[in-house]
């Protein structure tokens, strides 16, 4: 958690969601045939199977309590510690550094085939006075860049991303950056010289920004760390992910979560969901955020909070997956489901790679087409009455190691393309050579009417016809995965 012994104010914004996808999510992974691929039975594991990861944050206090330690390592794949790997655990006192109960963290992951998420190098919080204290920037520069360095060095190749820094924009509706020791001796600047700082340090590690009340896509504190990550981005500032604590109210996500996490995503980076609690557990809000993340071809991975309530921060919420047992919650059941697992396989049959399909829009009852004779490069596609198993409107599926699908034209040879660099709403779609990049790769999740939303890996976005345009020669696009009938997609 990043903000130990506050008050809880539940970060100012914990705001009432409203339901995101009413599909279950399944995710089609394995070998040929999903249809006979049964489903995984923990969050890791099916968490993996979409290529992500399901994780919780430890104290290694707990590691010796064998109900906490039974289920940690049973149903997650990722850690993060607690507290251990903050400033004053870490460095108490200038040079000197504590790993002690870090490394019990790290090392039981190690024995358990568990990743590692570092948190945190850089935070305003949980800082020894003697940090705090320091109104030199020289010194508080060599100070900040020797913690960064001997922290990363001390757990490189352990360590799979790194909080860089955590929680530096301002609740304010200013969109700037807080006050802080960093900020207010070094200025906004040091946010960037902690990332190449850190890229120094471990150049195999992702590097990430972490934050709270940034789920909302129009908060001005949302917007102020998107021209951040978008600047970063521009100038070749080395970073890699962004992480959302998603610390919510018993309403949940936002509405406007997964359009945050497509948004950022479509910068060029992976986005994260770190810090996962939801008062009161509802099954719908951890059902509506896990497919939030699932339908994010760059949401990575998720994170919660604790495993038991009585492990929460916010206790009195009872906002985590299991009880004070240790007893599944529904709301665990309702993640299971949204990653994919928690089933015998999918009941509808799922794609078979290498096999052929028209691909029928749910809104239109109109099939995806190649215009009659129009087989180059570049060529766009539209959804036009059926007609038979003419070739400009067969696809065939094949399945890539991500999991997700090429689907290539029979009468082209040329496959489904989101042009390259092309991620934003309203991208229209192509044909082209398949060249392998993720803008021909398409993530298949299958909806409650056994359809499926089709995600493009590269954007984020969903394939779809727009809205009410139902006709034949309609454009076919991207736009932010929203669960409408035109974004759905039989295989037939």
């Amino acid at each position: 958690m990043s903000w130990l012994n506050e008050e809880p104010q539940l970060r100012k914004a914990l705001a009432a969601a409203t339901g995101l996808i009413a599909g279950t999510v399944l995710a089609l992974t394995g070998p040929a045939s999903p249809a006979a691929h049964a489903a995984s039975s923990t969050l890791g594991a099916a968490a993996a199977d979409s290529g992500r990861y399901f994780g919780t944050a430890v104290p290694a206090g707990k590691l010796g309590n064998s109900t906490y330690s039974t289920i940690l390592d049973r149903e997650f794949n990722m850690i993060t510690p607690e507290n251990e790997m903050k400033w004053d655990t870490i460095e108490p006192s200038r040079g000197n550094f504590n790993f002690g109960p870090a490394d019990q963290i790290v090392n039981h992951a190690i024995a358990h085939g568990q990743r590692m998420r570092g948190h945190t190098t850089v935070w305003y919080q949980q800082l020894p006075s003697w940090v705090s204290s320091i109104r030199d920037a020289n010194t508080l520069r060599s100070v900040m860049n020797n913690h960064i360095t001997t922290e990363m060095n001390h757990y490189k190749g352990k360590i799979y991303a790194w909080d860089v820094v955590n929680e530096a924009f301002a609740d304010n509706g200013s969109g700037q950056q807080r006050s802080s020791v960093f900020h207010d001796v070094l200025g906004n600047g040091f946010i960037e010289e902690a990332f190449r700082t850190a890229r120094a340090a471990d150049p195999a590690a992702k590097l990430c920004y972490n934050d709270y009340n940034i789920e909302n896509w129009t908060d001005a504190k949302t917007q102020g760390v998107y021209n951040m990550v978008k600047d970063f981005k521009a100038r070749g500032v080395p970073i890699d992910c962004v992480g959302f604590q998603s610390h919510f109210g018993a309403g949940g996500p936002p509405a406007s979560f997964q359009t945050t996490l497509s948004n950022f995503a479509a910068l060029g980076v992976d986005v994260q969901i770190t810090e996962l609690d939801i008062a009161q557990a509802s099954s719908t809000a951890y059902g509506n955020t896990v497919r939030a993340c699932m339908n994010v071809a760059r949401c990575t991975g998720i994170t919660v909070w604790g495993i038991r309530d009585s492990d929460s921060w916010r206790s009195g919420d009872n906002p985590l997956l299991f009880d004070n047992n240790g007893n599944k919650k529904p709301a665990y059941d309702a993640s299971l489901s949204a990653l994919g697992g928690g089933g015998t396989g999918n009941p509808g049959g799922g794609i078979v790679s290498g096999q052929v399909y028209s691909l029928s829009d749910v809104a239109a009852g109109r099939v995806l087409d190649v215009p009659g004779g129009q087989t180059a490069n570049g060529t766009t596609v539209q959804i036009w009455d059926a007609n038979g198993t003419a070739a400009n409107q067969q696809w065939r599926a094949s399945q890539n190691s991500d999991g997700s699908y090429t689907l290539t034209n029979i009468a082209s040879g040329r496959v489904l393309d989101e042009p390259g660099g092309q991620t934003g709403n309203g991208t229209r779609l192509t044909i082209w050579d398949a060249n392998g990049g993720a803008n021909q790769h398409w993530r298949a999740s299958q909806n409650s009417d056994g359809s499926y939303t089709l995600i493009n890996v590269a954007s984020g976005r969903a394939l779809e016809i727009p809205s009410g345009q139902t006709g034949n020669g309609a454009p076919v696009q991207i736009w932010d995965s929203n669960g409408g009938a035109n974004q759905h997609w039989n295989f037939k």
